[in-house]
């Protein structure tokens, strides 16, 4: 099970990549490089490009939430780093944009570190096993939270924002979404035939709620940022939190894990935030920006 859901993973990644592509070139396009406006938003959804990148990231969604039923968050969610190296070639090849080696170097360090995050993660996470009322509970007031944060900063920072507070709040955001999801996925497997009325309501709230505020928060990083860096934050701050709460709210970590299995895993997403950092800095469409 966990091998098809790598597989799902990483064909998920490849959706998501071109996806976001798509979306990004064409909010830019929309905005100009200024924070996206309804009324903007509304101009999108007679946008073609746009709309044929939210196709391949609802494609992609789809492929992401079929893994999560087949294996834990610790180890499906670090593989969506794969899209940052789809990402980056499909977008400097879009917009003549020539990549310098401080990113190469930045997007190696996202994707090595992710990637041995997900080969130790395999080693020492549970296989699926059920999540109890509690921590379902924990995790919607977690995702509450979370909405009511951030929600609060657009409405105090509205039109002032740069791309790294929207990618941060969409990577905090999405990341507690997936973690709903898998558990929304795990009522509607249940054998009683029921399918969605086995969800509670408030998880279904939160859910649709934050995954709102996330898509605009996306949206608006696009329209402040590249894609590909959007993608870079998001496929390392996502999966931050959905491991963080994987391990200390749904337990999916073996009762005894190694020390040094411990302190690999936490080198390698040290790696891969440090790579996210690069990027931030000597991406050549920031550094056009900044000149």
């Amino acid at each position: 099970m966990p091998l098809l859901a790598i597989l799902l993973a990483l064909l998920s990644a490849f959706f998501l990549a071109f996806g976001a592509q798509r979306q990004g070139t064409a909010v830019r396009t929309s905005t100009g490089g200024s924070p996206l406006a309804p009324a903007g938003f509304i101009r999108l959804l007679s946008n073609a490009r746009w709309l044929l990148g939210l196709a391949l990231l609802g494609i992609g969604t789809v492929l992401n939430v079929a893994a999560l039923t087949l294996a834990s968050l610790t180890v499906v969610q670090p593989i969506g780093a794969i899209a940052l190296v789809v990402t980056t070639i499909v977008n400097s090849h879009d917009q003549g944009i020539r990549i310098n080696r401080p990113t190469v170097a930045a997007i190696a360090a996202c994707v090595s570190g992710s990637a041995l995050f997900v080969m130790l993660a395999v080693t020492v996470t549970r296989d699926n096993r059920a999540i109890d009322a509690d921590q379902e509970s924990s995790v919607v007031l977690l995702l509450g939270l979370a909405v009511v944060l951030f929600g609060s900063v657009v409405a105090i920072g509205r039109g002032r924002l740069g791309a790294s507070v929207y990618i941060l709040g969409a990577g905090v955001l999405f990341g507690l979404v997936a973690v709903l999801t898998k558990i929304a996925a795990s009522h509607l497997l249940e054998p009683n035939g029921r399918l969605l009325l086995n969800v509670p309501g408030l998880t279904l709230v939160s859910l649709v709620a934050a995954a709102a505020l996330g898509s605009w928060f996306v949206q608006n990083a696009y329209a402040t940022g590249p894609p590909d860096l959007v993608i870079a934050g998001l496929t390392v701050i996502d999966p931050i939190i959905g491991i963080a709460i994987g391990i200390s709210i749904l337990d999916e970590l073996q009762p005894q894990v190694r020390m040094l299995t411990a302190f690999w895993m936490g080198v390698s997403a040290l790696i891969a935030i440090v790579g996210v950092v690069a990027l931030s800095r000597h991406h050549p469409d920031v550094a056009q920006r900044k000149r």
